[in-house]
């Protein structure tokens, strides 16, 4: 019988080396745990990076990883996954790596619906290349590239991933150990491609960004931590989440004097889970938790080889295939064979 890892098994011999006080590091914690508790095989576990302070984590993992290229981790996950559909594979990224540069091959990622995990580091700011800000950053932000505070509009990564057709999509706190190893673990047990934000701190160029709902005055009524079929309520069970009908919208009400306005959570409601991604403190608590969870579709690989079964015949040595050539003959006649 195999000996049950633990969560120091997948930590790696290498030397962590991000700012003292970062985020990541309580990130990487979680996620080892959360490789233990779900059972995972080092031998068949993948993680996959591009460009910025998150993606050195294949580095702190004891499995296989690759560090690849600015925003295109996806890309490289997306041929891993087709090559072997049995790896376990994860995708690190950031705000920038991921939304910016990388927007294009995240968003056919989960389009795409690929088997694997993806982690979306945000603090809103580049935190490599010394601050500027990125495509998350809030209007008004302060940086090296806007000194005189960011005029952009900022991306919200949840609606992102709902436009791009996202089945899966969760949020998670960098320091909330209990609810990022939750979402991770839910994350893990998802047939496609999942999408869990995670808030992080940036110590030295956007520290504190967060402050508004995670300040431990302030969790109880600046979260809501959403479970599936349970009421959506916050600060202490008494404010709940109801619908207005003439707006459209969320509005917020009295829990105990309201029970019944009360909104339960429900993973499959793609409506529901628009008006929790857009909601934002101070008028509203920071939905946290899986938001969106739609089984059943297939993924992407498992749908290219039910069209194409032959293709997981791999019988042929890797050193042959890297020596075989494809050309194209062209008889006289001018038709390709």
């Amino acid at each position: 019988m195999s000996t049950q890892l633990q969560a120091k098994d997948f930590a790696s011999s290498q030397e962590v080396r991000w700012c003292p006080g970062c985020g990541d590091y309580a990130v990487l914690k979680s996620v080892t745990r959360a490789l233990a508790d779900v059972g995972a095989v080092p031998e068949k576990t993948v993680f996959v990076s591009g460009i910025g302070c998150a993606a050195r984590f294949p580095y702190y993992v004891e499995t296989y990883g690759f560090h690849t290229i600015h925003g295109r981790a996806p890309a490289i996950a997306t041929g891993l996954k087709l090559a072997n559909p049995e790896l376990d594979v994860w995708v690190v990224t950031g705000d920038g790596d991921g939304l910016s540069i990388g927007g294009n091959h995240l968003m056919h990622a989960l389009r795409r619906n690929v088997g694997f995990k993806i982690l979306l580091f945000n603090n809103e700011v580049y935190g490599l290349t010394k601050g500027q800000y990125s495509p998350t950053s809030r209007v008004g932000t302060r940086s090296p590239s806007s000194p005189n505070g960011s005029f952009d509009t900022p991306i919200l990564p949840g609606t992102f991933a709902l436009g791009a057709g996202a089945k899966f999509i969760a949020r998670a706190i960098d320091v909330d150990k209990d609810g990022l190893g939750k979402v991770l673990a839910a994350a893990h047990g998802f047939e496609g491609a999942s999408f869990v934000e995670i808030m992080q701190n940036c110590i030295v160029y956007n520290d504190g960004v967060y402050n508004s709902f995670t300040d431990r005055d302030k969790e109880a009524s600046a979260q809501i931590h959403v479970v599936h079929e349970e009421p959506l309520v916050f600060d202490n069970g008494t404010k709940g989440l109801a619908f207005d009908a003439p707006t459209m919208s969320l509005k917020i009400v009295d829990a105990h004097a309201n029970p019944n306005e009360v909104l339960r959570h429900d993973e499959n409601n793609r409506i529901l889970a628009q008006l929790l991604v857009t909601m934002a403190p101070p008028e509203f608590p920071m939905a946290l938790g899986v938001i969106l969870r739609q089984p059943g579709s297939p993924s992407f690989e498992h749908a290219y080889y039910a069209h194409q079964p032959t293709k997981l015949e791999r019988t042929a040595r890797v050193a042959d295939v890297l020596r075989q050539t494809s050309l194209w003959r062209v008889p006289p006649d001018g038709a390709p064979k």
